[in-house]
């Protein structure tokens, strides 16, 4: 079977719904309602056909679509901005040290910060591989694929990428963070919250959140024990997005709790690592690259077989196909 990563169609609704419902909530960037993806996608279509881009941020939306059958197996997304629709919260993560002459005791004290850091940042999110399909390298091709749409449209990019994980879930659906903190606040749990979220975004959350930092050592122990711990479906997410050079700990999610981790946007291991190539020919042998070419909605992504010699490099005949390429295209490769 052979996968590529294309720019979504409205057409692909369906399938994309389908996936959201299967995500068990707290899937922010692929919520479980009609209208929301609806729009999503018309954003994301727009945001494909233009040169230009909108200045408050583009959102672009991709499938993971089994060329052979048309079936859709995954999605993920891209931010160009965030933070300038609307803004962007997160919780900052310190810490003060105070000290006591009297005592002979030294304190220090964990707090949590709202703040709007990453406005401006670009934001790479909304990744589910189908349940069905999390085999054969295609959640590496479906993250990966954003990186190199990124290196290949660049200027639409800040120079700031950020990632948030979704953070750890008790089997009810609802969230320990949430609960201890929030939840006092809005008078609603986690489940309505987030569906609020994903339809509304987060404007309501500086209506009512404190403004005043929190000391961590007030939350339940429950709820300090998941901070900055992403959801155990997760957890191969993580250890992508630290491949590819992002860091965390500084920041978690104000609805869950869980990860934000950041990269310099020219840091990314795919985007300062992978190589423009000139396709001489077409040939099946070679080394198993992820390779990629297409100006906006033309993007594709998928696996080739890469070969290179004096006067450019070969490619096998199926990702040929699937990237549209004749002899004297450009295209861009890194190893698997």
């Amino acid at each position: 079977m052979s996968f590529r990563v294309r720019p979504a169609r409205p057409d692909d609704f369906g399938a994309i719904y389908d996936m959201a419902m299967l995500t068990g909530g707290g899937f922010t960037n692929l919520p479980q309602d009609k209208g929301a993806l609806t729009a999503k996608l018309a954003r994301s279509e727009e945001a494909f056909s233009s040169e230009e881009g909108d200045p408050l941020g583009d959102l672009f939306v991709f499938v993971l679509e089994n060329v052979d059958t048309g079936a859709i197996r995954g999605t993920c997304q891209v931010f160009s901005r965030v933070g300038l629709r609307q803004p962007f919260y997160s919780y900052r993560v310190s810490a003060m040290t105070q000290t006591s002459p009297e005592l002979g005791k030294t304190f220090r004290a964990e707090m949590l910060s709202l703040c709007t850091d990453f406005e401006g940042s670009s934001e790479v999110g909304g990744l589910f591989l189908h349940p069905e399909s999390r085999s054969g390298g295609l959640g590496v091709l479906l993250a990966r694929s954003r990186y190199l749409f990124i290196k290949l449209h660049r200027a639409r990019f800040a120079d700031t990428v950020l990632a948030e994980l979704r953070g750890v879930l008790d089997e009810a659906g609802g969230s320990p963070f949430w609960d201890a903190i929030a939840g006092r606040f809005f008078g609603m749990n986690f489940q309505e919250a987030d569906s609020f979220n994903g339809v509304h975004g987060t404007r309501f959350i500086a209506d009512l959140m404190p403004k005043t930092p929190i000391y961590t050592a007030m939350l339940s122990e429950a709820a300090r024990a998941i901070m900055a711990v992403p959801h155990l479906t997760g957890r191969a997410a993580m250890r992508m997005l630290e491949d590819e050079g992002f860091e965390g700990g500084e920041y978690v999610d104000i609805f869950d709790g869980g990860p934000t981790m950041s990269v310099d946007t020219d840091d990314i291991r795919t985007i300062r690592e992978s190589k423009e190539q000139i396709l001489a020919g077409v040939a099946g042998d070679g080394e198993s690259q992820m390779v990629a070419a297409g100006h906006l909605k033309d993007f594709v992504a998928c696996y080739g077989k890469v070969g290179v010699r004096a006067d450019g490099a070969t490619l096998d005949e199926k990702a040929t196909q699937m990237l549209g390429l004749e002899p004297g295209d450009s295209f861009h490769a890194i190893g698997r």
